[in-house]
């Protein structure tokens, strides 16, 4: 197996099921007022205004989101999109549980029957595909 060099970077912890439902929100709908992804996250889960206001706040403070103001109004944009967010958290896993091997993460996840035979066709297609771009 190949081992890369890890990133070295800290393990982020994951997003609560709130935090997720917020980050959501806002990948899906762009950026949003705080009365935007409260109207959103309140279809699922019965939170305050005030309460969503917070989990924007600490998820700023956390580096997820920045914010802008418009005439009273925070409008909230996420700091990276979902897809960005998603390939480091799994570069965090394979640096952290797979010793830094991208091979081991795949292998393990065909063993574990997590990729279907059309999932695994399909990533098959998309490497091919990028390694003819690359020639």
């Amino acid at each position: 197996m190949t081992r890369l060099k890890t990133s070295g970077s800290p393990v982020r912890t994951p997003f609560t099921e709130l935090e997720n439902r917020i980050m959501a929100a806002i990948w899906t709908g762009g950026p949003s007022s705080v009365e935007a992804v409260h109207l959103t996250v309140s279809r699922k889960h019965k939170l305050k205004e005030t309460s969503v206001r917070t989990l924007l706040r600490r998820l700023e403070q956390k580096g997820f989101l920045r914010h802008e103001v418009e005439g009273r109004a925070f409008i909230y944009r996420a700091v990276e999109p979902a897809r960005g967010h998603a390939a480091r958290a799994v570069r965090q896993i394979i640096d952290h549980l797979c010793q830094g091997s991208v091979e081991e993460l795949v292998t393990g996840m065909v063993d574990a029957k997590v990729l279907s035979n059309r999932e695994l066709d399909q990533l098959a297609q998309f490497v091919e595909m990028r390694e003819r771009k690359g020639k």
